[in-house]
């Protein structure tokens, strides 16, 4: 898996068009992290494949996390070796929970997603029981965890700005294809292997009806133009991290991914959020009542420049009309002087501050809470993958596979495979000479 390629970030679709989204420049010398890394981000590096994928083609090892209506569990794929998130959704549970309709946002962010900063899907598919989303594993495990992991449960400024950079450019991708996330944490942030970081968990994202084309002001691109037509009701988000105008029910747009990045910042940085209270009532008064305020503590020092303290308070205005971004967009708030050192053409090329250390996940022990059951079995499910009979609420969960380009040799040889199943006896024999998955 790469995000180090040389080519330019592109706004992707797997239905639609191609748009340039950020423009790189000349590859620097490659970081430590870049080595192995070989995936394109162009505009034709994803690809739908006919091959035909099922619960049957994986074998279950451990349980990695679970929600409401799904779990998420470490998979290997038989064909090849290879180590898959497999996130697996209860359609009764959705059902039940009337989230049928966040599941199909979910996947159509991730299938037409082609981005460093998100994580990759490769395969999604169903049965009559669940919905399965393959996805890319990445070794470091949640963000939230890294930051647990860390003397004080926070980061230098200097690392703080560097996760925050890569989240702004997650954000920017996302709007610029006419979404909102809205559910920004540090749990639905992953570290990839190479330390880079990857935004997961889309199932509270919202699109806009009718995305218009950013406005481009060289070297600027308005972000805030494709997302202008949505503005949306919903009260969803984390307790801690929910926007103030989420909380009055006025209405929100794309601003509340900016709030959340302000409290991301703060809690990267002080190792808790800045409105937190007794209860869930108090945290929502502060966060209309209070003004943010940086502790008086030795952890405060790394926030000691007035520039990052400024960005802070410009992304947690309470006035989402004054809020930085809510004109321009991500180019305004990668335009803060907080921001003045960061290389953003080359960002994905730059060594991370954290590189997960090389283990074997199959070693790792889930954590408290996290032990598994036996509920699901994928070779169970395999045999009625297939769902009939009756009106099906989940048709517009497309069954598709992705390959990108330099990622994913082992699918291309299956898929060659596949394709000669019904030849002759001599390519039968062509195929038996491909070397063993």
């Amino acid at each position: 898996m790469t995000f180090l390629a040389a080519d330019p970030l592109v706004r992707q679709s797997c239905r639609l068009t191609n748009r340039s989204a950020t423009c790189a420049a000349a590859a620097p010398r490659p970081s430590r992290s870049s080595a192995l890394c070989r995936r394109q981000y162009s505009s034709n590096s994803i690809r739908i494949t006919s091959v035909s994928v099922g619960p049957g083609d994986f074998v279950k090892i451990r349980l990695l996390g679970k929600g409401d209506v799904g779990k998420v569990y470490l998979v290997k794929k038989k064909t090849s070796e290879r180590l898959y998130a497999l996130k697996v959704l209860s359609k009764q549970e959705m059902i039940k929970r009337k989230k049928i309709k966040r599941a199909l946002a979910e996947q159509e962010i991730l299938a037409s997603s082609n981005h460093p900063f998100i994580v990759t899907l490769y395969h999604s598919f169903q049965s009559d029981d669940y919905l399965y989303l393959c996805m890319e594993y990445c070794l470091g495990g949640e963000f939230f965890r890294v930051l647990q992991s860390r003397p004080g449960k926070c980061l230098p400024e200097p690392h703080a700005l560097f996760y925050a950079a890569e989240v702004v450019c997650a954000l920017e991708y996302l709007h610029l294809n006419g979404f909102i996330y809205r559910d920004l944490k540090p749990e639905n942030i992953l570290l990839h292997e190479s330390g880079h970081i990857m935004l997961t968990d889309f199932d509270l994202s919202k699109q806009s009806t009718r995305a218009n084309l950013p406005s481009i002001q060289p070297p600027n691109i308005d972000t805030k133009a494709c997302t202008k037509n949505l503005r949306t009701n919903s009260f969803v988000g984390t307790e801690e991290y929910i926007a103030p105008e989420v909380i009055r029910g006025c209405g929100h747009t794309s601003a509340v991914d900016w709030w959340t990045l302000g409290i991301l910042i703060y809690e990267m940085l002080f190792g808790t959020t800045p409105f937190k209270g007794a209860n869930r009532n108090a945290t929502f008064s502060n966060i209309l009542k209070n003004e943010v305020h940086f502790p008086a503590q030795p952890n405060a020092q790394q926030v000691g420049y007035f520039n990052t303290k400024s960005l802070i308070k410009k992304l947690l205005n309470k006035d989402d009309q004054k809020r930085l971004g809510c004109r321009g967009g991500a180019s305004d708030v990668k335009g803060h002087p907080a921001f003045k050192r960061t290389n953003w053409a080359l960002l994905r090329h730059m060594e991370p501050p954290i590189i997960p250390p090389p283990i074997n996940p199959l070693s790792i022990v889930p954590g408290r809470g996290m032990s598994d059951s036996m509920s699901l079995d994928l070779e169970r499910e395999e045999n009625k993958k297939r769902v009939r009979g009756g009106r099906n609420p989940f048709e517009n969960f497309s069954s598709v596979t992705l390959l990108h380009a330099g990622d994913e040799a082992d699918e291309e040889e299956e898929a060659l495979r596949m394709s000669h199943g019904n030849c002759s006896a001599t390519a039968d024999s062509d195929i038996s000479a491909l070397p063993e998955l």
